[in-house]
């Protein structure tokens, strides 16, 4: 990654409350939630399927965009300190994730054919241990609970010593901004004190966080799209996942960096190219990567022919499904991989954008294949404009959160962590003081 120089002084700059985002995101808020009214009155069950994809692909982008975060921490990078608040800002949707998850809580039969399985399958029976609703429903509340509340506590140490008297700013009559300010640096110990404590913190908290990532989104990605098949079972699945929200997280960070970059001259100055050509970086490498992990699940499928372990390809490769899945490998590997060959593809903000936009559809497909294929009633139309409608509910909700975070909290980051010697120069220092 490029080592980019940081400014020694920066000042708080907000993302202006503009209405029309406001309205923007109450309008798709009012579609989506009509859309899916309509549709649970038309076919429950489809209803509850596009639901359920939306919300797994908008949760993986916001806690991808968390884990992005915590792997600059984990590595010391300063590559990203101009687009780590956008990254945060995503995370914010994690409190609203979880409120959304409890409803699918209540799905039974309908969704899981594992629980009608049960009284007769002797394969489903075996593994009866973990699948059922009531160990489903606690180690998908208490997953969420401890993902989604690591992840907060590290974007209040993330935000914290922005937020002291030293550093406050004209709030322009903004009572929010000035209630979060106080809520959240209360016990104020100055500005080097809390920025030493603050990053401290961070090191500790990132590998807690990213270990607790991979337990708790494999979690998710078994209950709620494996284990639909249930004598099927991949032990790459979960790992392509939530890598695949890792991958999200990067791309939907660079798709509102991009967009604060043509909207907001502050964030346009200080976005720079090399930002950019980092992220692009990141977006091409991942979309080598997810592809690796699904061929690599792939291959063992193909070479075993065993009946079982086909099963989820057959149905997701067949004349109904198969252009789907196609158009999601265009998506996902094909169009980031040619269009960012190079760097000057990299570079170019619209360009970027686009193609950051474009895996960003292949995932929400990929997300909705996991699930619609497995529970797919022969005869009936494999998507239709409801499943995208419904996903418009869901982006209002990301819109409007986004768009929160960024005016409340300063939308750059103002402080940054000391730079520290990596531990062969910290060897070297030691070895030249002695002798």
């Amino acid at each position: 990654m490029h080592d980019i120089p940081i400014p020694s002084a920066l000042s708080a700059h907000y993302l202006t409350r503009g209405k029309g985002t406001k309205l923007l995101s109450t309008v798709l808020m009012v579609v989506g939630a009509a859309a899916f009214v309509a549709l649970l009155g038309l076919d429950s069950d489809r209803a509850w399927q596009a639901y359920v994809s939306n919300w797994l692909f908008f949760t993986s982008i916001a806690q991808g965009a968390i884990i992005l975060c915590a792997a600059t921490v984990i590595t010391k990078a300063r590559w990203n300190w101009s687009v780590r608040r956008i990254s945060l800002a995503l995370g914010a949707f994690l409190p609203l994730s979880f409120l959304l998850l409890l409803p699918m809580l209540t799905l039974r039969e309908n969704y899981f054919p594992w629980i009608e399985l049960m009284a007769t399958d002797e394969i489903v029976q075996r593994k009866a241990a973990y699948l059922n609703i009531p160990f489903l429903t606690i180690r998908n509340v208490v997953g969420g609970l401890l993902l989604f509340g690591l992840s907060l506590r590290f974007i209040y140490l993330a935000l914290r010593p922005d937020l002291g008297p030293e550093r406050e700013a004209d709030e322009e009559g903004s009572t929010s901004r000035a209630r979060w300010r106080n809520r959240l640096s209360k016990q104020w110990a100055g500005n080097e004190a809390e920025e030493s404590r603050s990053w401290a913190r961070l090191k500790v908290l990132s590998p807690i966080l990213v270990l607790t990532y991979a337990v708790v989104m494999s979690v998710f990605a078994i209950d709620w799209a494996m284990s639909l098949e249930p004598h099927w079972l991949s032990t790459m699945f979960p790992g392509w996942f939530f890598m695949g929200a890792f991958w999200g997280g990067i791309g939907c960070t660079t798709l509102v960096s991009v967009l604060l970059k043509r909207r907001d001259s502050f964030a346009d100055e200080h976005i720079s190219a090399y930002q950019l050509h980092d992220l692009g970086k990141l977006i091409f490498a991942f979309s080598i990567f997810w592809t690796y992990l699904f061929f690599a699940q792939y291959l063992v499928i193909w070479y075993g022919k065993l009946a079982w372990e086909q099963e989820w390809i057959i149905h997701r490769s067949g004349a109904e499904w198969g252009p789907l899945s196609l158009l999601v490998i265009v998506l996902c590997f094909i169009v980031p991989f040619t269009a960012l060959i190079g760097r000057l593809p990299k570079t170019v903000p619209t360009w970027l954008g686009g193609v950051a936009f474009v895996a960003l559809s292949g995932l929400w497909l990929e997300r909705y294949l996991l699930i619609a294929p497995s529970l797919h009633e022969e005869g009936t139309a494999t998507i239709t404009f409801w499943e995208p409608a419904i996903g418009l509910g869901f982006l209002g909700l990301f819109i409007g959160i986004i768009h929160w975070f960024l005016s409340t909290f300063p939308m750059i980051q103002m402080w940054q962590p000391k730079a520290e010697p990596e531990m062969v120069e910290a060897e070297l220092e030691h070895s030249v003081a002695v002798s």
